[in-house]
């Protein structure tokens, strides 16, 4: 792990791995224009990873005594702490129908995401086809709804949209293929995801 001795205290230090959760906070560092450290793990999880994660999990995000590892709270405190580059909207009202909307994205669609991205070998195969079919079956309904603004319900990049973009890059490897014909409006939407600089700067 960095030494965080040798790096100046305001500086954010990423330690990730290549999982989803830590691709949000890649995407949301760099959608946000914020220079961080990343100290990319793998398999091996040196123990002093349990000092800033009791749960020993990843990605944790550090600043000088802080450490958070949550993908929800460390957007929130990212967002709260620096004001450029605004991801959610500007009155409460909308803030409050955006987190919303978020709670929502990850209860209905990260929840099936999660059950086929994290240890596929761990649930029998009807457990990963029916996840798989529900998962692709709510993108394919709901793929109208990406016709009507840029992104998803805004017309601005938002942390809906950090949310959604490391999770449909993932459809192929979660072997989920959507039919194009009907699924135009989501494919056009993930195009305009894939070709952000921040979403580039995120998969390097």
């Amino acid at each position: 792990m960095i030494d965080a001795n040798d790096i100046p205290s305001s500086q954010l230090i990423l330690y990730a791995d290549d999982g989803y959760d830590s691709h949000v906070v890649r995407l949301l560092l760099e959608e946000k224009q914020l220079e961080y450290y990343l100290s990319r793990l793998h398999s091996e999880r040196p123990e002093d990873l349990t000092e800033l994660n009791p749960y020993h999990t990843l990605p944790v995000l550090q600043q000088r005594e802080v450490s958070l590892y949550e993908i929800n709270v460390i957007f929130e405190y990212l967002e709260e702490r620096y004001h450029s580059h605004k991801l959610l909207p500007d009155t409460p009202k909308a803030r409050a129908q955006f987190r919303q909307l978020a709670w929502r994205i990850q209860h209905d669609w990260l929840a099936l995401g999660r059950q086929l991205l994290t240890h596929p070998d761990s649930f029998d195969k009807k457990s990963a086809a029916q996840a798989r079919k529900q998962l692709a079956d709510s993108l394919i309904t709901l793929s109208p709804l990406f016709a009507h603004k840029s992104y998803f319900m805004a017309d601005t990049f938002g942390w809906c949209d950090v949310l959604l973009a490391p999770l449909l890059y993932r459809l192929e490897s979660m072997d989920i293929v959507l039919p194009r014909a009907i699924s135009r409006p989501l494919y056009e939407y993930m195009t305009r995801l894939f070709e952000r600089d921040s979403f580039k700067q995120s998969i390097r």
